[in-house]
């Protein structure tokens, strides 16, 4: 069938090379072929190859007698050891001087070890991406654009996360890139850098996050990406909240303490001189003094002491009128010496509802107190004003506090009722906001903001006149 020198040839080749006739008859085969699968006189290839009786369901030889045409597929074979080998296998057509097909060569190249490091290959990308994608952290994989490549599922379900979008819109909601931004740091430099930060859900939930990166590299060692790895650390946030807050608070109070006790000395030594004078009028100024001071320290302490600790409210009828009419003659001195036009709008039919009425003072007065702050920092506006509204509904109280300070965009809403957050250019200790709408949820109630950055803020408190107070806790610092 083959000639010299072609014989030769024929027996070297590195693969195993069979000649078939139109019934798939071997009719002749290499060395390598016979000493891998044995004997193969009068046999067909498939009760060989595959110890078949019956053709193969897509046999590339057939199709080659059929069509002229050149064939490959991947099989898996059984040699005469019983060993499965994988083979790629090419047919050719054999015509004799007047075109006509006459037999198929049959080429076929062991490729297991090739098709083991595949799977190996495989199974091991499988495995990384199921850690990739079942791992208890955010990861996500973004380029030079800051725009994600890669998210794994845990990233995609809590904040919609997908390829091409750009990774502080998903996470600030912010139209701009974070200052400083660690993925840009690890472009610029190469090196792993880390942040916390507190990013927004979709579902609108606050999540405080410490975020690592690092950069993947090609083979020429240029950094292609960068993988940002974010873990959720809410919880530890949480547990630290209450010692943390009451640092913050006994600080926060402590300037005022000291004014307290400078007027208490004031009254004291009024006392002291009247008594010693025998002047009633000088006695009696210096102990309205002292009286006042003492109550004002009380509250102070009092307040203190709820903050310290966990405790659900202390629920009773409540006048919401008398509630809000205390809040703004507190306020309003504080108004005027900053210079701020301080307006209250009460509707006086406004009724009663269950409330624990210190927590909701303490709420209003941080809202308000909130809202002069934003006024204060304020330097685009020559007139400030804030104003104080109540207003009854058949089934809640709802108060607002509005002002036209600094404002806030998206993210600054998003973040207001986060633990220490300030938008206040490092004035504020961010607890005050936090307080409110932990007061808020534990009568039953919500606030909501209203507000555009450089315009103004509105904050709407909702508060059911009948509140569920069973198994509601109040806020803790």
């Amino acid at each position: 069938m083959i000639d010299n020198p072609y014989k030769n040839y024929f027996e070297m080749m590195p693969a195993y090379l069979t000649i078939l006739d139109p019934d798939l008859r071997i009719i002749e085969a290499n060395r390598r072929f016979r000493r891998d699968f044995g004997d193969f006189e009068g046999r067909y290839c498939y009760q060989i190859n595959q110890h078949r009786s019956e053709r193969c369901e897509h046999c590339p030889a057939e199709r080659t007698f059929r069509d002229g045409l050149r064939h490959g597929i991947e099989e898996k074979f059984i040699n005469h050891s019983g060993n499965e080998i994988s083979l790629l296998i090419h047919t050719t057509p054999i015509t004799n001087e007047a075109g006509e097909i006459t037999h198929v060569m049959k080429m076929a190249t062991d490729i297991t070890e090739i098709k083991l490091l595949q799977n190996q290959i495989r199974d091991s990308r499988e495995r990384y991406r199921k850690l990739f994608e079942e791992v208890p952290c955010y990861i996500s994989i973004q380029d030079s654009d800051l725009r994600i490549v890669e998210a794994n599922r845990r990233l995609r379900e809590d904040f919609g996360a997908s390829p091409g979008d750009k990774c502080h819109q998903i996470y600030m909601h912010r139209t701009e890139a974070c200052v400083p931004c660690i993925v840009k740091q690890t472009f610029e430099d190469g090196q792993v850098h880390q942040s916390e930060e507190v990013m927004t859900s979709q579902k609108g939930d606050q999540v405080n996050v410490l975020v690592y990166t690092a950069p993947v590299r090609n083979a020429e060692g240029q950094i292609k990406n960068v993988i940002e790895m974010t873990t959720n650390i809410t919880q530890i946030r949480q547990l630290q909240s209450q010692l943390t807050s009451l640092g913050l608070v006994i600080g926060s109070i402590s300037h005022g303490i000291k004014g307290l006790l400078t007027s208490l000395d004031g009254g004291v030594y009024l006392v002291n001189t009247g008594l010693a004078k025998n002047d009633r009028a000088r006695f009696e100024q210096g102990w309205k003094m002292v009286e006042r001071n003492i109550t004002r320290i009380r509250r102070m302490v009092l307040d203190l002491l709820y903050y310290s600790k966990d405790r659900v409210p202390e629920l009773k009828k409540t006048s919401a009128l008398a509630v809000a009419e205390e809040v703004c003659d507190v306020m309003r001195g504080k108004a005027a010496e900053m210079g701020i036009d301080f307006q209250c709008d009460f509707d006086r039919n406004a009724g009663e509802f269950d409330a624990d009425s210190k927590a909701v003072r303490s709420l209003l007065i941080n809202l308000v107190e909130n809202a002069m702050d934003a006024c204060r920092v304020d330097k685009k506006k020559t007139a400030h004003q804030v104003r104080m509204g109540l207003k009854g509904y058949p089934e809640h109280i709802e108060f607002d506090v509005a002002d036209n300070g600094i404002g806030m965009d998206q993210e600054i809403r998003e973040r207001a009722f986060s633990l220490f957050f300030s938008s206040k250019r490092g004035n504020g200790t961010g607890l005050g906001l936090f307080i409110s709408n932990k007061i808020a949820q534990a009568h039953g109630g919500e606030i909501k903001i209203d507000s555009e950055l450089n315009e103004g803020t509105r904050m709407i408190v909702k508060l059911p006149r009948e509140s569920p107070s069973s198994g509601t806790e109040a806020p803790k610092a």
